[in-house]
């Protein structure tokens, strides 16, 4: 077994898209799709499901990749808490936690923490959460040595 893709269900897919592909460099792996029909809402339980779904890969790697779908109806729900039970985060080491960050902020994202060192003065490990344009909760991380 392996790790096909994590999926994240957008307000607005494109606009999400483009803040991973912005911020952190993540890439279109087919063209957008549209998905609807008797097989998907069988599929998702959902009747008369219609989603718009991008795929995105982290660079250009062929591993798992970020699946973004919009539905046409959505059920709105506040921003979800960095302890609540179901999906936590996405953890992403980079390797200028300060560029990343304001690249996060200046793309539509938003800070939720501040950065901390997890590791020494010799040996630092810089970690914060941020948040990005629909309120998905990131840890973003920069260690020592890369």
């Amino acid at each position: 077994m392996r790790l096909k893709h994590v999926n994240l269900t957008a307000r607005n897919a494109d606009r999400l898209a483009a803040f991973y592909r912005n911020t952190f460099g993540f890439a279109e792996r087919r063209p957008p799709k549209r998905l609807s029909g008797e097989a998907v809402s069988r599929s998702n339980g959902l009747p008369n499901s219609n989603i718009y779904a991008i795929w995105l890969n982290v660079n250009d790697d062929s591993g798992p990749f970020l699946e973004i779908m919009e539905y046409t109806e959505t059920v709105n729900r506040p921003k979800p808490a960095v302890n609540e039970p179901r999906y936590g985060h996405f953890a992403f080491k980079v390797s200028n936690l300060s560029e990343s960050v304001e690249n996060v902020l200046w793309f539509g994202g938003s800070l939720q923490g501040e950065i901390t060192n997890f590791g020494t003065s010799e040996a630092p490990l810089l970690i914060v959460y941020v948040r990005d344009p629909e309120g998905n909760i990131l840890e973003l991380g920069q260690p020592s040595c890369q």
